[in-house]
């Protein structure tokens, strides 16, 4: 090799290397450097350098050696220069693989979702991994009324649909009893299917269509009943979702007449196979005169004997007027039932007086007679005794003036014994023996 020969040769390695081929700086996306076999790279004519003595077009001259010294010399060059643009080429294809790669994993992680919230669908791209982290992205609280589907643990992937259905409050009044349900369904009608009330042949207060908004609403239901009603001697089978017995009545052509009622509050709620009969009533009013007993008033009388009772008023009983309904319950006579009274004359009480004075012990004139023996020929000893006419009463058989005029009170044989001799000596001593015409000898024996 000639001396010109290693002096371009020098340059153009200077030429090729740039300042860092001795010490290149650290690549992040760097890896380790690659050994390549030689044959892998396809061989490539190295261009003539600039100044370069243009390749001669012939033999050179000197013969066939000169020849082919030079072509092993420009093999040795273009293998010095293949590890260097393998260097220069190298770390630039890594970097475009690791952004290539980055780029996929971006692909990969971005889904295309359909969100579906109460009805509004919308599709957006997210990166969450699964229904729960989309929600809480979109910023989507789950009450515990609310439904998801699917669960919200469930992993997404691109394409998929997420449903969410916000919970609506229902007063719902099925058949009388009242209350609180909630329902993810948009109309009523739905609302119905899914709180599983029976639809058909019911009575609804709303449209079934109507859209349910997310503040509730109340809705009353009366579903399809059977009832069988008892009338006439015959029985009547119907289907209604009437709200009382008495309309239920009404469809099935059974009207209640003047005091016609059922055996169940007309105006109550039917009930599913709930048998009702009908009470066909005729009657009419009747009134009577009841006496009011009167009472008796007993009061202390100084001026009587003590032991005697003086009847100084007569006890009358009063008058109440009561009306009656009388009543035949399908054929059947019924207790007569007090419907009001009133009082016509009002009783007067029985006023008695009560003796308190103390009897005499004796009558001057009269205490030596044998009063015993009268007594007991004129009325057996008994001071209760009144003879057939009821006229005389009494020990001594007293008429009622007689024993008046005397002092006596009331009736002589409601007096006690002591009392009615008492009464019997001062009649003696006014007027003998005479009173007592059969027996009045009996005084002196």
């Amino acid at each position: 090799m000639s001396h010109s020969q290693s002096s371009h040769r020098a340059e153009r390695s200077r030429r090729g290397r740039s300042p860092s081929s001795t010490t290149p700086p650290k690549n992040p996306y760097e890896l380790k450097p690659l050994s390549v076999p030689r044959g892998l790279l396809p061989r490539q004519a190295s261009a003539p350098e600039v100044g370069a003595p243009p390749a001669p077009s012939g033999p050179a001259p000197g013969g066939r050696a000169t020849a082919r010294h030079a072509a092993a010399a420009g093999r040795r060059r273009r293998h010095a220069e293949r590890p260097e643009t393998l260097r220069r080429l190298v770390p630039r294809a890594l970097v475009v693989a690791f952004l290539a790669g980055g780029t996929t994993a971006f692909i990969a992680h971005d889904k295309a979702i359909r969100l579906n919230v109460d009805g509004s669908p919308r599709t957006l791209h997210t990166f969450a991994d699964d229904v729960d982290d989309l929600l809480a992205d979109e910023h989507l609280d789950i009450g515990r009324h609310d439904a998801v589907t699917p669960a919200p643990s469930t992993a997404l992937t691109h394409g998929d649909e997420v449903v969410l259905r916000r919970g609506r409050p229902v007063v719902l009044t099925l058949d009388g009893d009242r209350r609180l349900a909630w329902t993810t369904a948009e109309t009523v009608d739905g609302a119905l299917r899914q709180l599983g009330v029976r639809a058909e042949g019911a009575h609804l207060s709303t449209s079934r269509h109507r859209r349910i908004g997310p503040r509730g609403l109340e809705l009353s239901v009366r579903t399809e009943r059977s009832l069988v009603f008892i009338a006439d001697g015959r029985a009547h089978r119907v289907r209604t979702n009437a709200a009382t017995i008495r309309d239920a009545l009404a469809q099935a052509g059974l009207a209640l007449r003047d005091e016609d009622t059922t055996s169940v509050p007309p105006d109550s709620f039917p009930r599913e196979g709930q048998t009702v009969s009908v009470l066909r009533i005729t009657g009419a009013n009747e009134v009577r005169d009841e006496p009011i007993p009167f009472r008796t008033v007993r009061r202390a009388a100084p001026d009587l004997i003590r032991g005697t009772e003086s009847v100084v008023q007569e006890g009358r009983p009063g008058v109440r007027r009561v009306t009656y309904r009388l009543r035949t319950v399908n054929g059947v006579k019924q207790k007569p039932q007090r419907v009001g009274a009133r009082v016509v004359r009002r009783p007067r009480p029985q006023i008695v007086h009560i003796g308190t004075k103390e009897l005499p012990s004796s009558v001057q004139g009269a205490d030596h007679l044998s009063w015993d023996a009268l007594a007991q020929c004129e009325a057996g000893g008994r001071p209760d005794a009144v003879d057939s006419t009821g006229t005389y009463g009494g020990l001594y058989q007293f008429d009622v003036a007689t024993w008046h005029d005397l002092g006596g009170h009331g009736r002589p044989q409601d007096a006690s014994a002591a009392e009615q001799t008492y009464r019997a000596k001062k009649l003696y001593v006014t007027r003998g023996a005479s009173p007592w015409p059969v027996c009045g000898r009996k005084l002196h024996q």
